[in-house]
């Protein structure tokens, strides 16, 4: 089980339940500061994260000498992807745009803090 736990999908499954439950507080206490939208801003941040994720896990072991531009790179692809989400459900027909983005960058800023995690977490053994 701590295995699991320690695992990248272990723990970006226990990031997502923090989130989730934390959304789910928020929404309790304050309901005017979640949007509607919020389950699928944390949808598509648990699947981008999974799928970049698992790539830069396959890189790394086909390439350990290049894992800067894979780890840089799978960055890229992330924020890109994270702008082209934003900007779909932005030019769609959504209700109060300035509380999804809101909600959005703050989910975004959590997986970030969870991306810096793991990558410093992953290059301590590696710097002994």
């Amino acid at each position: 089980m701590i295995e699991f736990i320690k695992s990248h999908i272990g723990s970006l499954i226990l990031l997502t339940v923090f989130v989730a439950l934390l959304t789910l507080g928020v929404q309790f206490l304050k309901p005017e500061w979640v949007h509607s939208s919020v389950w699928q801003i944390i949808i598509f941040y648990f699947g981008l994260m999974l799928v970049s994720g698992q790539l830069i896990q396959f890189l790394l072991k086909q390439s350990k000498e290049n894992s800067v531009a894979i780890l840089m790179g799978a960055t890229i692809i992330r924020f890109l992807a994270s702008l082209i989400f934003i900007a779909i459900c932005l030019f769609t027909e959504i209700d109060n745009k300035i509380l999804f983005f809101a909600d959005f960058f703050i989910i975004y800023l959590l997986y970030l803090l969870f991306d810096i995690y793991s990558l410093i977490a992953n290059l301590r053994p590696h710097s002994k």
